[in-house]
């Protein structure tokens, strides 16, 4: 099964390739350039690269939150239209999840922290469990006075927001692992798509933690 897989939700963003288990490519990009302007760019340079056309891949793999609203909009609006055109399935990946899974077999909790503006963050705590890392907790936004709070034994922090969590028990992963992988959102949707569980285009929406900052204007009241 051939996966194009599609990673906006932070600054970072990228694209990967895969073919079954084989990472065949990835582009990844921390520049202060919106995913409107380079999105289908890197895809287009990297089915180029591969030798693939749209018309060889079997499905396809999205990031879908929580992180950047705009980025996260861009980002699943290109793949539906994508998916739309040449009828293809999509396999939502929770970024937080992804963020996870780049580090198996880790002895230690993983709590992936991600920034999520207003003071707060985006968080979740994993275990690896022999086979996969299971999500002990909720998909969170809070302080991160609030997160370490939370923390009452070591566990390894990674991500934008890791440096905000000030607490004895943090573990920081390198510093090469702030940002979720397109290749790991690939692998993560690739089995999602082997069993299939998929989702309708129409029903292809971002995991939002709290509203955005459009929402809350409507919400204001006009007096």
């Amino acid at each position: 099964m051939r996966v194009l897989a599609v990673e906006t939700s932070t600054l970072a963003g990228g694209v990967a390739l895969l073919d079954e288990g084989r990472i065949v490519g990835e582009y990844l990009l921390d520049v202060r350039i919106t995913h409107s302007e380079r999105l289908m760019a890197a895809i287009d340079r990297l089915l180029v690269d591969a030798g693939w056309a749209v018309g060889d891949l079997d499905g396809i793999a999205v990031s879908i939150g929580p992180g950047s609203f705009t980025g996260l909009r861009i980002g699943l609006g290109t793949v539906k239209g994508l998916a739309f055109a040449r009828t293809l399935p999509i396999a939502p990946v929770p970024t937080l999840d992804a963020m996870a899974a780049g580090l198996p077999f880790a002895s230690l909790p993983v709590c992936p922290v991600l920034e999520a503006r207003k003071g707060e963050v985006y968080v979740s705590r994993y275990t690896w469990d022999g086979v996969r890392m299971r999500r002990d907790w909720e998909y969170l936004a809070m302080t991160p006075s609030e997160l370490v709070a939370r923390l009452d034994a070591p566990v390894i922090v990674l991500g934008d927001g890791a440096g905000q969590v000030m607490s004895p028990f943090a573990r920081f992963a390198p510093a090469s692992r702030p940002s979720p992988s397109p290749a790991v959102v690939g692998v993560l949707g690739l089995e999602r798509l082997r069993r299939r569980e998929f989702v309708p285009t129409r029903d292809l929406v971002p995991l939002y933690l709290k509203p955005s900052q459009a929402e809350l204007r409507r919400r204001v009241p006009v007096l």
